[in-house]
């Protein structure tokens, strides 16, 4: 149970430092509050460039597995 738990968690870090390298976000234009004499405000503005994921289909042959249960000596 531990062993599963601990391999679990080396996973999620993994993933995670993976999540990082791939995203890159840059903020292109600041924030500004609206005055109250003058109308409107403004937003952030970010351009965000992120990594591509290639998906590849694979055929795998997978082998059968016969499992025949010990006779019951009762």
């Amino acid at each position: 149970m531990k062993t599963g738990t601990i391999i679990a968690a080396i996973a999620g870090v993994l993933v995670l430092a993976a999540g990082i390298y791939m995203i890159d976000i840059d903020q292109t234009q600041e924030t500004r509050l609206p005055d109250v004499t003058v109308e409107g405000g403004q937003l952030p503005e970010f351009d965000a460039d992120v990594g591509d994921i290639e998906v590849v289909e694979e055929t795998v042959t997978v082998p059968s597995l016969e499992v025949t249960p010990p006779a019951d000596d009762s």
